[in-house]
């Protein structure tokens, strides 16, 4: 019975979908070596399964003032339920916006009682918290994909962080744990970073990975400035998040009104894209956040099981424990160490030495439990064999599933017609011309066609190439223009061809990228019959 009891361990289990099967790894593998050593009183509260199924959120984090309401507003371009916005700092409290049937409210009490929301373990932060926060629904196409969840501005100065009734830094970890992406928002006249944005940026330590930037309101600043202040975030962000990596940081002005200096209207654009695109891909890549962040989990737990155990190992049976507590607490560093070395991990997997400090002053090391390897050889073999069965099942589930993407609000406006992003530019350009837009320039590279030695009104590759490697680009890229140039494929090009050539190389220097099939607009109008 040994035999196959060892053989049953090695055996991954078999899941339906990712979403079950996290469920049930949590469960069975993960809780217990939680439960055992009392990891949700000093980490994270339990994991439920409204964690597993909940679509994925994106947190935004900002001083007040600096765009987070209405940046929510221009996404779903409808005002939601409990929304307010001004100068001042007006929104005070936490508000999920989520998909629903009717428009309406619920208060933070209700919201904390509801399995189907992620929110139970809210319960934790108290009445001052849950007075402070709400979830407002609404149908809306953008909310069948993702949540958004908008935060209360912070503020700067001692008195107003005490004033808030609760630990609004801890409130913030919380969220960042359960969420796809987190955005902090920056107003590009208010650079400063408060004492308690510092300190919440350093609560999300842990999560840079879901962590994106973005500089609002930059119209209202000349090219000049813009350059100085983005030069101004980098440095204050470099201080406070720790990271050899820079932040991906986007610049823009994210609401519904004219721009007020126009003058970087395309760099707003691009950014705007790129910025879209991270959200839209979210509920594509969800399973594997949540995967990712089991993982980080079960590694957390595996550290936090070696420190109490550790600490209950060097407690005496007798007496003075008070003694040895205090001792022990503030070495805490050499065991830190000691569990390094014994066990191979790595400095970044192990919390907080000052926090850990702290809640350890609350607690009474009697009652924690001496190493049980049971459980944490049931989570290495979490690690080691379900973990990757369930990678299989992730990328599966990617392949048979059509696109998702995050549809309707902002992300629709520039999907298609001539407000698409790019269109008209570079090889778009001359797209609903009733002329052939080469023919502007053509007299001029008729000119240089005619001295490169024509037969029968073609000339050689050889010859097209001693023109076309003066524009410097490299062959790699001539040899694509080269293709899509030559439209009947008999290796020498005529005149409109070569204009063709031309106009694609103009393209690429100006800085655009080339399509890889010849878009219609561009085919040479006698060789339009050919391709029909």
């Amino acid at each position: 019975w040994l035999g196959t009891d060892d053989r049953r361990r090695k055996d991954p289990e078999v899941f339906q979908t990712v979403s079950e099967g996290l469920k049930k790894l949590y469960k069975t593998k993960l809780l217990p070596l939680e439960e055992h050593y009392k990891f949700h009183e000093f980490h994270s509260p339990a994991l439920e399964d409204a964690d597993f199924d909940n679509k994925p959120m994106v947190l935004l984090v900002g001083q007040y003032s600096t765009g987070k309401t209405t940046f929510i507003r221009y996404l779903l371009e409808q005002d939601f339920p409990g929304m307010r916005i001004g100068p001042e700092p007006t929104t005070d409290s936490f508000i999920a916006v989520m998909q629903g049937d009717v428009e309406g409210i619920v208060p933070g009490n209700a919201l904390v009682v509801d399995p189907k929301k992620p929110f139970r373990k809210l319960n934790a932060f108290g009445n001052a918290f849950l007075n402070r926060f709400v979830c407002a629904q609404l149908p809306n196409p953008v909310l069948e994909s993702i949540s958004v969840i908008d935060t209360p501005g912070i503020l700067s100065g001692e008195k107003q962080r005490i004033s808030r009734g609760y630990d609004f830094a801890a409130v913030l970890e919380w969220f960042a744990e359960r969420v796809d992406r987190i955005i902090l928002l920056f107003d590009a006249h208010k650079l400063d970073i408060s004492d308690e944005f510092s300190e919440v940026i350093k609560a999300l330590k842990n999560h840079e990975d879901k962590m994106r930037v973005v500089l609002n309101k930059a119209d209202q600043i000349e090219t000049q400035q813009l350059m100085r202040v983005y030069g101004a975030l980098m440095w204050s962000l470099g201080k406070i998040v720790n990271t050899p990596e820079v932040i991906r940081v986007y610049i823009g002005s994210f609401w519904s009104h004219p721009l007020l200096i126009p003058d970087n209207r395309k760099l707003f654009e691009a950014e705007e894209q790129d910025l879209f695109r991270d959200i839209q891909s979210l509920p594509r890549n969800a399973a594997l956040r949540k995967l990712n962040d089991l993982i980080k989990r079960a590694r957390l737990a595996k550290v936090h099981a070696y420190i109490i155990s550790s600490l209950k190992k060097e407690m005496p049976s007798m007496f003075g424990k008070d003694n040895k507590k205090k001792e022990l607490v503030n070495n805490l560093g050499e065991i830190y160490a000691r569990i390094e070395r014994e066990h191979q991990i790595s400095p970044g997997d192990f919390p907080n030495l000052r926090k850990m400090q702290d809640q350890l002053q609350a607690q009474d090391f009697s009652k924690f439990q001496p190493l049980k390897s049971k459980l944490l050889e049931t989570v290495e073999d979490m690690l080691a064999n379900d973990i990757a069965q369930l990678m299989v099942l992730v990328r599966q589930e990617e392949s048979q599933r059509p696109t998702q993407m995050v549809k309707g609000g902002a992300f629709e406006g520039t999907l298609h017609g001539p407000f698409g992003h790019g269109y008209g530019e570079g090889a778009g350009e001359g797209i609903d011309d009733a002329e052939w837009v080469v023919a502007r320039d053509k007299p001029m590279y008729d000119e240089i066609f005619y001295t490169l030695s024509p037969v029968d009104g073609k000339i050689t590759g050889a010859n097209a190439k001693k023109e076309m490697v003066r524009s410097k680009l490299p062959n790699t890229v001539l040899g694509k223009i080269w293709k899509l140039a030559d439209i009947d494929k008999d290796g020498m090009l005529d005149d409109e061809e070569f204009a063709l050539a031309n106009h694609l190389i103009k393209v690429k220097l100006e800085g655009h990228e080339l399509p890889n099939e010849l878009p219609s607009h561009l085919l040479p109008p006698s060789k339009r019959k050919i391709t029909e």
